[in-house]
This record gives C-alpha cells, sequence and structure tokens, in this order.
C-alpha cells in the first residue's frame, strides 16, 4: 500500500510539473519579455543542482535534458542571449560532471573526434574566405555543435543508468516541450487561416523555424510513446499521455517541416520493435493492442489536420505544390547547398575550407546566401578527410557497440533521431546531439534496490 501511494504521489508530482510548463507557454506568450528572465534564473539553477549534489547519480543528464528540451523554447521566446548558448551550457556542465564522475576508457574515440575538427580552425584562420565574418564567431558557431555532440558522447560513453533513471531523463525534456507546445497553441488559435501553400508553416510553428520545432515535437512524441507504453500504470495516465501525443502530432503536422515527424516514426520502429520481439508476454500483448489503437488515433489526427490545412497537408507530404504539381526538388532546395559543399572537398580533400567558410565558399561560387542544412557535407567540406574520419567515429561507435558490446531498446532510437536530424536541420539545435550522446549509455535493467546496493561497495 504505502509502494502504491508513493508511486502515485510521483506521477501526481510529474502531472504538476507539466501543469507549471503549460503555465510558462501561457505566460510567455503574453509577457515575452520574461523568457529574458526565466533564462539566467534556469542557468543559476541548473549550476546550483549540481555543485549541490556533485553529481552523484548522474544529475548532469537531466539538467542537459531539460535544456536540450527548452532550447527551441527559448529561441521561439526570445529568451536566449545568443543563440548557440544551450550547446554552451550542455558543453560546460557534462565537463563539470566528468571532473565529479570521471569518464570511460572507452570514451578514447570521441576525445579523437574532437580533436580531429581543430585542425579546420588553423585553416580558416590562414585562408578565411570572409574579412567581413567576425572570426570568433564564426568559429564558435560552426564548432558549437559538433563539439556539443562529441562532449556529450564522452559523458555518456558506457555510463551505467536504470531504466528508472533514463525515464526521468527523458520526462526533463518533455517539460520545455509541454511549454513550446502551449505557447505555439497561444500564438496563433485560429490556424485555418494561415496555411496558403505546401511549403513549411512560420505560423503553425509559434512564429519560429519550422524545422526545428518540428524536430522537437518529434522528440515528444516519441518520449510520450515511451511514457505510454512503459510509464503509464494507471488509466488516468495512459490517457493522460494519449492526448498529449495525439495533440503534439498534430502540432508536428502542421509546421509542414516532414523532417520531424518523420525522424520520429522512424525512431518509433527500432524501439517498438524490440518491446515486441524481446519483451515479456504481457507487455508484447499490450503493445501490439496499444500500436493498434494508437493507429487509429494517428490516422483520425492526419485526417483532421488535412481538412484544417485545406488539403495542403497531403500535398505537403507528396511533394506537391498547391495546385498538386509535383515539386522538382524532394529536399526543399538542399541538394543544390549538397553539391556545393561536395564540390568543395574535391577541390580541399586534406584539409577543407576551413571552419565556417563553406557559406562564404558556396556565395563566391553561386551567389546563394545560405547556411548548410546538411552536417555529414559540411563537415567533409569544411574539415576535409580528418572531417571524413570524425564523421565515421560519430556514425560507427554507437552502432559498433550495439551490435557487440550492449543491446538496450533506445539506443537505436537516438542514434536515428540524431543521424536523420543532422541530415535535413545540420546542428542548429541541441536535442540531437544530447540524444546521441545517450545512445552510447549503458542501460540496467535490474531493480533500483539492487543497483543502489552495487552502487554502495563500488564506491567503498
Amino acid at each position: 500500500m504505502n509502494k502504491l501511494r508513493e508511486r502515485t504521489g510521483k506521477y501526481y508530482t510529474e502531472v504538476f510539473w507539466l501543469l507549471v510548463h503549460i503555465g510558462l507557454g501561457v505566460l510567455f506568450s503574453y509577457a515575452r519579455p520574461l523568457a529574458k528572465l526565466f533564462v539566467p534564473i534556469l542557468i543559476i539553477q541548473a549550476f546550483v543542482y549540481i555543485f549541490r549534489t556533485k553529481n552523484k547519480n548522474n544529475e548532469v543528464l537531466l539538467i542537459c535534458s531539460y535544456l536540450a528540451g527548452a532550447d527551441v523554447f527559448m529561441k521561439m521566446t526570445g529568451g536566449l542571449f545568443f543563440s548557440e548558448l544551450m550547446k554552451y551550457m550542455i558543453i560546460i556542465l557534462m565537463i563539470i560532471g566528468m571532473f565529479y564522475q570521471g569518464i570511460s576508457k572507452k570514451s578514447f574515440w570521441y576525445i579523437l573526434y574532437v580533436v580531429l575538427l581543430f585542425p579546420g580552425v588553423f585553416v580558416s584562420g590562414i585562408h578565411p574566405l570572409s574579412f567581413e565574418a567576425e572570426f570568433r564567431k564564426v568559429i564558435a558557431f560552426n564548432l558549437s555543435g559538433p563539439v556539443c555532440a562529441g562532449v556529450c558522447a564522452i559523458y555518456c560513453m558506457d555510463k551505467e543508468i536504470s531504466y528508472k533513471e533514463i525515464s526521468k531523463i527523458l520526462y526533463w525534456f518533455l517539460l520545455p516541450v509541454i511549454g513550446m507546445t502551449t505557447y505555439m497553441a497561444l500564438y496563433r488559435s485560429n490556424l485555418t487561416t494561415v496555411f496558403l501553400n505546401t511549403t513549411s508553416n512560420f505560423e503553425a510553428s509559434g512564429g519560429y523555424g519550422p524545422n526545428q520545432v518540428s524536430v522537437i515535437l518529434g522528440v515528444g512524441v516519441f518520449i510520450l510513446l515511451f511514457r505510454y507504453l512503459l510509464c503509464s500504470e494507471f488509466l488516468w495516465l495512459k490517457v493522460l499521455n494519449a492526448c498529449l501525443l495525439g495533440y503534439l502530432t498534430y502540432r508536428g503536422l502542421l509546421t509542414f517541416s516532414r523532417g520531424g515527424m518523420l525522424t520520429a516514426l522512424a525512431a518509433i520502429v527500432p524501439f517498438v520493435f524490440f518491446i515486441v520481439n524481446y519483451g515479456g508476454v504481457k507487455m508484447k500483448s499490450n503493445a501490439i493492442k496499444t500500436l493498434g489503437g494508437l493507429s487509429v488515433l494517428l490516422f483520425l489526427i492526419w485526417g483532421y489536420s488535412n481538412i484544417i490545412s485545406n488539403g495542403l497537408l497531403e500535398k505537403r507530404y507528396n511533394n506537391e505544390d498547391a495546385l498538386g504539381r509535383e515539386k522538382e526538388d524532394a529536399l526543399g532546395g538542399r541538394e543544390e547547398l549538397i553539391s556545393y559543399e561536395l564540390e568543395a572537398f574535391n577541390e580541399n580533400p586534406f584539409l577543407g575550407i576551413g571552419v565556417g567558410n563553406n557559406k562564404y565558399y558556396r556565395e563566391d561560387e553561386s551567389g546563394i546566401e545560405a547556411a548548410s542544412h546538411n552536417e555529414i557535407t559540411r563537415i567533409v567540406a569544411e574539415h576535409g578527410l580528418f572531417g571524413l574520419f570524425a564523421f565515421f567515429i560519430l556514425f560507427l561507435t554507437p552502432l559498433v557497440r550495439f551490435w557487440v558490446v550492449h543491446r538496450n531498446i533506445l539506443a537505436m532510437s537516438f542514434f536515428i533521431f540524431w543521424f536523420l536530424t543532422i541530415n535535413h536541420n545540420a546542428t542548429r539545435i541541441s536535442a540531437p546531439l544530447f540524444l546521441y550522446g545517450l545512445s552510447v549509455i549503458t542501460l540496467y535493467q535490474k531493480k533500483d534496490e539492487e543497483r543502489e546496493k552495487e552502487r554502495t561497495v563500488h564506491r567503498q
């Protein structure tokens, strides 16, 4: 009875914090400048929490998860003092966590990955393609994402985390996503008038970049499915998680940015596969029933979203314009950007053209003023063979670890979120970089009481 009360109390606490973040979404929609006050308070609290707990139970992962989830929300509301702030915060906090807990010897490859990024800095300094751009800002902007992924991986590599702990980490990510979705709902309450064509829709995305918003909503959808299947002991919790899942899917579809929703779908597939194939009989049965019900829910949401958008949603996903004609480019013009990046690599295969020079190279060659959307071709263009080797480290390490060393039901989902997102959104936001780190953790299936005993013995 006491354990039941304890679990019920925990869920009520979780609902309370969800309501608090719904309140934040409402507050920032009516008093947007308050977001500028929220961010420094959040940063101070983060450092206080880490120094007070000394990261004994991987509190760094909780804080960084929240920051990754809040990244786009704070950008949307104008809360960040500069766009890369959350990446810097995650890097700093992860390094502090390393001082408290150390790192695994297996992190060597990720340390090498970070080292491989720096020759490109010297190339950029010696051969700048733009004398107008401020060197420090260009380097910081272009390296903050790759370094953030590397530092997250160094900290997380072989880190022992229980299923209860990973559930809490994902819950902390979800909280600001709920706040962001609330803000979006109030930003433009009548959506029927904002759909005029089949391009990504800023009005339906809270006034911010649809691509980035869609990615965060996609992660939120995945987390809510995870919580529905594995963290919903009571009927009211299932109903709550299903409603939130449905609404985030609805808002994600209406951004008209396909990347986030399709990435979420791709990440859900291995997660469900492992549950159905390796879970217990009861878990398999529940998962199959749940997927049937959620498929019906998704079908209804798709239909309603298509009606709201005057039929343009279906045309968007069919790669058609508003008149139903098929578009020539399936990737929204990204193919041309990729071609110039590959051309830059062919011309400078060894050291690349230098960090941050990719944008100016393309501008000189074609007159196109646009930042890269594909991290893979960007890293090889700017870093040459060093970048290619660095990317192979990122790509192969989680896969080898998964198949040879340690399989957990979330690793491939986190990896897919990272890999697909950097293909259409580069490293603009911190969420896929943080999730990449989680793809190399070690998940424990033991009960938390047994795990705590092991920890105590290990410390002695």
